[in-house]
C-alpha cells in the first residue's frame, strides 16, 4: 500500500509542474503533509494570499517523509511540514535556506468511547500506550514516514516498547495518511494516534473518540523553508519567499488562527518573528 500511495503521490506532483496552463501563469508548488490539507487549512488561508499576491500555490500533499525527499530533489519550491528535527537537517545540508515557525496545534490518541485498555486513567502519553501494549489493544498507525508517524515511533520510543513486537498483531501499519488511519480505528475500534486539527475535520468518528490528550510531549510545531535555489535554480525563490513572508506576516498569522470548526481553532500561529502586512 506505501508504495501505490508514493506512486500516486509522485504521479499527481507531475501532473501539477507539467501543467503550466496559459502563458504567464504564475505558481509556486508546496510540498506539504496530509494534516494541512486533510483538516482544511489550505481551503481557508491559500484564497486570501492568492487573491492578495496573484500568485496560485500548488500543493502536494503527502507525508513528512515524502514532502522531504520531493523537496530535496527539487521539485517543490516551498516545503511545509511538522517534523522540526528532519527540517533542521534539511537546512543544516543546504536543501532549504531557512526555516520559520508557523504555527502548532497537538497530538491526541483518539479510540473506542469504551477505552478497553483505560488509557483515559493514567497520567502521561508514556503510560497510555504502555496500556494498549500491555493489553494487546489494535493500534492502528500510519506506517507511512509521515511527521505523525515520526512523532508515533518516538513516543513509543520514550515509552520504553518496540511495537513491532506485536506486528500484525495488536500493532498494525497501514502506510497510508491519516484520513484513510481514522476510518480504519473507526471500523476497527481501534486506537491511533491523530493530529488535532485532522480529527476535529474528520467526519466518519463512530465509536472514537479523545482518549488521552494535554501531555507537551503531544505537540506538533509546524515549520516552513524556501527549497535553496543554489541547490535547484529552476526554484522560484522569489514567489516562493513571498509566500513565506505573508503566512508568518499578521495577515498571514491570523488567517491561521481564524480557522474553525464548530467553534475549535485547529492550529495556533507561532511564528517567532511576524511580519507587518504587506
Amino acid at each position: 500500500m506505501t508504495k501505490k500511495i508514493i506512486s500516486i503521490a509522485v504521479f499527481s506532483l507531475f501532473a501539477l509542474l507539467s501543467s503550466d496552463g496559459l502563458a504567464g501563469d504564475r505558481f509556486i508548488t508546496v510540498a506539504s503533509t496530509t494534516s494541512t490539507q486533510n483538516s482544511g487549512l489550505f481551503d481557508q488561508i491559500l484564497p486570501v494570499f492568492e487573491k492578495k499576491s496573484g500568485i496560485d500555490v500548488r500543493v502536494v500533499a503527502v507525508g513528512t517523509g515524502q514532502a522531504l525527499r520531493i523537496a530535496r530533489n527539487g521539485d517543490a519550491d516551498v516545503l511545509f511540514v511538522h517534523h522540526k528535527p528532519s527540517e533542521l537537517v534539511f537546512v543544516k545540508e543546504g536543501f532549504g535556506v531557512e526555516r520559520f515557525d508557523v504555527m502548532y496545534n497537538d497530538f491526541v490518541i483518539v479510540g473506542p468511547k469504551n477505552d478497553p485498555a483505560k488509557i483515559g486513567t493514567v497520567k502521561g502519553v508514556a503510560a497510555s500506550l504502555g496500556k494498549i501494549a500491555k493489553t494487546g489493544s489494535l493500534f492502528i498507525s500510519r506506517g507511512d514516514d509521515s511527521g505523525t508517524h515520526k512523532r508515533e515511533r518516538a513516543l513509543w520510543r520514550s515509552a520504553s516498547i518496540d511495537p513491532s513486537l506485536g506486528s500484525g498483531k495488536w500493532y498494525q501499519e497501514i502506510g497510508a495518511g491519516m484520513g484513510a488511519a481514522l476510518n480504519i480505528t473507526s471500523a476497527k475500534d481501534a486506537y491511533t494516534l491523530s493530529d488535532r486539527g485532522t480529527w476535529l475535520s474528520f467526519k466518519n468518528k463512530a465509536s472514537l473518540a479523545i482518549l488521552f490528550e494535554g501531555d507537551e510531549n503531544l505537540l506538533n510545531p509546524y515549520g516552513i523553508m524556501l527549497v535553496n535555489p543554489k541547490r535547484h535554480s529552476h526554484v522560484k525563490s522569489k514567489d516562493g519567499q513571498t509566500f513565506i513572508d505573508w503566512l508568518i506576516s499578521v495577515d498571514g498569522q491570523e488567517a491561521i488562527d481564524r480557522y474553525k470548526i464548530n467553534g475549535q481553532q485547529l492550529f495556533f500561529s507561532n511564528a517567532k518573528q511576524v511580519k507587518p502586512a504587506g
